[in-house]
């Protein structure tokens, strides 16, 4: 059940990410029900679950909201990644699965993710020590 409400979640975040506007609950349903039977009323709790997550915002319309996407595909699926690492009691070995996981073609867009994420260090560089003058704290050098 868990894994299919997350299916679902997908589902309907890709498509408010393909319609690119705010849609309802029910053209969320009708495009969905071309693909499986299911219930309007799961469609709503689904939208609003994703509402409460904050990945849609939602504004009246009438009696009924219209949902649209908070922010990128991107965002959401490494969001959806770091999620699935965090209850890994074991991370590194997650990783190694995952990396094992991994098409060749994926593989090359990590190496690339990583030179990327090199440039953009979010560590603090250590303090600057100030010139090297051959002291140290106990004294002159000899």
């Amino acid at each position: 059940m868990v894994r299919q409400l997350g299916e679902l979640e997908n589902a309907i975040m890709t498509r408010v990410w393909q319609w690119n506007r705010p849609v309802t609950v029910r053209e969320v349903l009708l495009d969905l029900r071309s693909e499986r039977e299911i219930a309007y009323t799961t469609v709503m709790t689904v939208l609003d679950k994703l509402h409460r997550k904050g990945w849609l915002r939602r504004e009246r319309a009438g009696r009924a909201y219209r949902y649209e996407p908070v922010s990128s595909r991107e965002a959401y699926t490494a969001a959806l990644m770091n999620d699935a690492w965090a209850t890994s009691d074991n991370p590194a070995a997650a990783l190694v699965h995952f990396f094992g996981l991994m098409s060749p073609e994926q593989r090359e867009a990590l190496r690339d993710a990583l030179r990327v994420a090199a440039l953009f260090p979010t560590d603090p560089p250590p303090p600057d020590s100030g010139p090297d003058t051959g002291e140290t704290a106990a004294g002159p050098a000899r």
